[in-house]
């Protein structure tokens, strides 16, 4: 049941329409109001539903302050407000969490209405799973510094991650990924709930060695990381070629050193100390 001045973040279908719960479908008839990323795409999903006329507001990434703004209001004045994303759950890779900050903030109730999941569908799914933890990026920087940076990240990582991704740039992703661990296993989880669902498994260099064209919607997940997965020692000149490589593209110490650390098995402080001694060799 709905209450009054309460905002309910509510999970959408991925893929499969059939994936929307009871309580999904519940709040959608009985709010006063819908805020959506998409308005067409809304639509759609509550014309399927046979949901008419419900008042739908736009909140994307370009949203103002005053936007967000004014769906507070509206549930300071006592209206029930569902929030949705495109797919899954909203403020996952999402402007949403605009939205629940903001009313969060105006002492409004916010409800969870829990439901379908690209990120916990691709991580049970790939096998890659353990009982301990994981780490979940979201989506990489596209290029520049902020990308290598994420990528040393996530190769340095010891627990299983699962990171979203275009498919115009899930191969350069796994080549970044096959640059610093070859041999970590990694599965592309695609259309996820959707007819041509697939899981692609393998090692981060068997992946990034497919020269197939990836389509639709990507989710990657590594495995936990294991340092002894190499099968041959990397030599200190083979490191020391890599460090060199990094510093003449002016990549931070840190950031070499994590990246390298997976890529060698070896201990990031010591990597780190071979890093800044070289480039002290450079200056």
């Amino acid at each position: 049941m709905r209450e009054s001045g309460t905002l309910y973040v509510v999970a959408t279908p991925i893929g499969n329409l059939g994936d929307l719960t009871t309580r999904a479908l519940e709040t959608l008839r009985g709010c006063d109001l819908v805020v959506a990323e998409d308005t067409r795409r809304t639509r759609q999903l509550l014309t399927h539903l046979g949901i008419r006329g419900k008042p739908i507001e736009r909140i994307d990434a370009h949203a103002s302050a005053s936007d967000v703004g004014r769906v507070v209001e509206r549930l300071s004045a006592g209206e029930s407000v569902a929030l949705v994303t495109d797919a899954g759950t909203p403020a996952v890779s999402d402007p949403g969490g605009r939205v629940i900050d903001a009313a969060i903030a105006a002492g409004t109730r916010v409800v969870a209405v829990p439901g379908a999941s690209a990120l916990l569908a691709a991580l049970v799914g790939s096998g890659l799973v353990t009982d301990g933890p994981f780490r979940f990026v979201g989506f990489l920087p596209r290029d520049g510094a902020a990308r290598r940076a994420a990528i040393a990240r996530v190769c340095e990582a010891a627990e299983p991650v699962v990171l979203f991704e275009a498919a115009n740039r899930t191969r350069a992703t796994l080549r970044d990924l096959a640059d610093a661990t070859p041999e970590r296993r990694v599965c592309v989880a695609r259309e996820l709930t959707k007819v041509h669902e697939e899981y692609v498994r393998g090692t981060c260099a068997s992946l990034a060695a497919d020269e197939r064209t990836w389509i639709g919607e990507i989710a990657l997940v590594l495995g936990a990381y294991q340092p002894l997965e190499r099968e041959h020692e990397v030599s200190d000149a083979a490191l020391d070629q890599r460090i060199d490589e990094a510093l003449s593209r002016r990549e931070h110490p840190r950031t070499i050193a994590e990246r390298l650390a997976a890529y060698s098995g070896r201990p990031k402080r010591a990597v780190y100390e071979r890093v800044v001694a070289r480039k002290g060799r450079t200056a």
